[in-house]
């Protein structure tokens, strides 16, 4: 039976525990996934001991979160405990159960609409918040990410962490001026808010504050200590990225190998993480050795994955750039995949990751008309697959490659309209710098190197 005392979590959301010895437990899920710590997992030791439908809910949460395919039948018997047991508890509990039986489905579109519908009737169910912009996250809806911090900041603006959920929402939706605001907000309330510290080097490296974007973080990666894998290895994959277009080789080498890789190298953030930075560190020039074969052993376990399109597309392109045979197989399982994918995405996975799928694998093969092709078709739709501004570069920094080193004068003449205009965007880039440089000498306008033209 429910403790006849009354129960609520840090958040103050009222809670329907079966035993009250729970809710350290539940209050680890609850403040460590907001503020993205890896105590979050500590509730899993309830999991066997209290039949609480909330938290076998958080529970199946947690198994989600692997975005594997074995993700949703891992989650399945905490789900069904759950709505064993979902008319004992509250409305707010009833509905998020829903929510996380509709992302088990595939049926995000209904998990969207629940969470905003929480954030409106118990605004400080922050968990459901951080849920509903993850899905917003992966589906492009960069408003959706903003509508759901905006609806919640007047009733929770004590918690810091709900200032960094809005900072990255108004980065994602270009308003930068908000975005810093709302992230330095959040640091000043918690030094410790790693999301807010990400969301401010978005940010900068949008705004091309290269050198300061830097100097931020290495100010406060002291604070990166008992972070879920994410949380600590992308915030020094961004990192990364100052460094590689500071030209700083060695040092963004150095973070790969100590923070960015091997944190827990079967995750899938972690794994897309070592891909993409590895890739960004081969299209800057930079030696990366026999790295991507590690990689690859973890990622053949991915073949027949599809939770997201925007993994499957990292996940292709570090087995084919490793040479292996199972980006083959991936790909076949991607084309058989993607017209029988849950309605809410389908779209996403037929008219953008279908094409972008046969580019990078045309891409690491050396086909390079054929990159051009596919990538060229995916990207002005690449929003639709999820992943941030910064992520997404990937796929264009993949396309201006393969459009520079096919060496056509029209694909030269692309390649240098994508090209300056980034380096009008990020002047403190020595990496945009050499390769405006080398595109310029082959268009015959060798006078105007990249920092020349950059201020022409």
């Amino acid at each position: 039976m429910p403790s006849a005392n009354p129960l609520a979590d840090s958040l103050g959301n009222p809670l329907t525990l079966d035993d009250a010895a729970s809710l350290p437990l539940v209050d680890d899920f609850v403040m460590g996934f907001i503020s993205s710590e890896a105590r979050a997992v500590n509730l899993l030791a309830a999991a066997g001991n209290d039949a609480s439908p909330v938290v076998q809910a958080y529970c199946a949460t947690l198994h989600l979160f692997a975005e594997s395919r074995e993700a949703v039948a891992s989650a399945r018997p905490f789900l069904a405990k759950a709505r064993a047991g979902a008319s004992r508890a509250t409305p707010r509990e009833q509905r998020y159960i829903a929510a996380i039986e509709a992302w088990a489905e595939g049926d995000i579109a209904r998990a969207i609409a629940l969470h905003a519908e929480q954030a409106r009737e118990h605004p400080r169910d922050l968990v459901s918040v951080k849920l509903g912009q993850y899905h917003c996250f992966n589906t492009g809806d960069c408003p959706g990410m903003l509508k759901l911090a905006l609806a919640v900041l007047p009733h929770a603006a004590d918690v810091p962490y709900v200032h960094g959920m809005a900072a990255f929402g108004y980065e994602q939706c270009h308003l930068m001026r908000e975005a810093e605001a709302s992230a330095r907000c959040a640091i000043a309330m918690c030094r410790k808010e790693p999301w807010a510290h990400h969301a401010l080097a978005h940010v900068m490296l949008n705004e091309g504050r290269l050198a300061e974007g830097l100097a931020f973080m290495e100010s406060v990666s002291d604070t990166w200590i008992g972070l879920n894998s994410f949380m600590v290895t992308h915030n020094w994959w961004h990192m990364a990225l100052f460094l590689i277009d500071l030209g700083r080789d060695a040092e963004a080498l150095a973070v790969y190998d100590e923070h960015a890789w091997g944190v827990v190298k079967d995750y899938s953030q972690d794994q897309i993480g070592a891909v993409s930075l590895l890739a960004r560190l081969e299209l800057a020039g930079i030696d990366v050795g026999r790295r991507w074969d590690d990689v690859a052993d973890r990622l053949r376990q991915r073949q027949a994955d599809h939770v997201l399109p925007f993994l499957d597309l990292q996940y292709l392109y570090g087995l084919a750039r490793a040479g292996r045979p199972e980006a083959g197989v991936l790909l076949r399982n991607i084309l058989a995949f993607a017209p029988d994918a849950p309605a809410s995405t389908r779209a996403a996975w037929q008219r953008v990751c279908v094409p972008a799928a046969h580019g990078l694998v045309a891409y690491a093969q050396g086909n390079l008309p054929a990159a051009i092709e596919g990538l060229g078709t995916a990207l002005p739709r690449m929003i639709e697959i999820g992943g941030s501004h910064a992520q997404r570069d990937l796929f264009e920094q993949v396309y201006l490659d393969a459009l520079v080193r096919s060496g056509t004068a029209s694909s030269l003449g692309v390649a240098q309209g994508i090209l300056q205009q980034q380096l009008n965007g990020q002047p403190e880039s020595l990496r945009l710098r050499r390769q405006a440089a080398a595109v310029y000498a082959r268009l015959g306008l060798g006078q105007l190197t990249g920092g020349t033209a950059a201020h022409a």
